[in-house]
């Protein structure tokens, strides 16, 4: 079972990395693989660019976990109306720059406690990116049910996530083991935090989701991305 406390420190983390988040996507400082990894980790998130534009997430979305917009963004070519939530006020200033004063009434930010937050409208797509890795296994239902109150009748879903290589995180990390459901992050400063890292594989996740209720297509990159869609088998 995952402490009350460790998702405290998870919180404190991502507040505290909000200013150095991208450096991971962007494969910048400690994330720099050299060039043949970057070029890889950047060809493989095109794909799920792609996947993503390929999905057309349409109407209202609500994208859960919202960080600093590197996501954020991606939507805001499709949705008519964006709900972006997360509870780091840090990585919400980052977001609202990048998204720009072109967006001011087609995004509306909100700053929660995703395990005490529920949603307060439907939405046609919920979308969350590298967020279902920190959610304690103890918590996963709860969780999708919380994503299915707030889906509109023939609503649809879209994640993203994070497959299991040491390559896809800083070069001073070192994960625990893929059966691992906690581990160590480390900021520029030294500062070192505990937080959930759950690490999902396509099959086992689509068929986990069955079981609540859930039709689920989940696929990987060849080293880097997990990514799905997933829609309610009956309303």
């Amino acid at each position: 079972m995952t402490s009350a406390d460790t998702l405290q420190e998870q919180i404190a983390y991502y507040r505290a990395r909000a200013g150095e988040y991208d450096q991971w996507f962007l494969r910048q400082g400690r994330y720099d693989h050299g060039p043949e990894l970057n070029r890889q980790w950047f060809a493989e998130a095109e794909a799920v660019a792609q996947a993503l534009a390929d999905f057309a997430p349409t109407g209202r979305v609500l994208e859960l976990a919202c960080g600093t917009g590197l996501w954020t963004q991606h939507l805001a070519h499709y949705a008519a109306s964006i709900t972006a939530v997360d509870s780091s006020p840090e990585v919400l200033a980052i977001n609202r720059e990048r998204l720009g004063a072109g967006n001011p009434d087609t995004v509306e930010y909100v700053q929660a406690d995703l395990f005490t937050w529920q949603p307060t409208g439907q939405y046609d797509v919920v979308f969350f990116s590298f967020w279902l890795s920190h959610v304690p296994p103890e918590r996963f239902a709860a969780f999708w049910e919380m994503v299915r109150a707030a889906l509109a009748p023939g609503g649809r879903v879209f994640f993203i996530d994070s497959l299991y290589s040491d390559t896809s995180t800083a070069s001073d990390h070192r994960l625990e083991g893929q059966e691992a459901v906690t581990l160590t992050r480390r900021l520029n400063d030294g500062q070192e935090f505990r937080i959930v890292k759950v690490f999902y594989q396509p099959e086992k996740l689509a068929a986990h989701l069955a079981t609540l209720g859930w039709r689920a297509q989940a696929q990987a990159t060849d080293h880097y991305f997990l990514y799905g869609s997933a829609d309610i088998l009956s309303y």
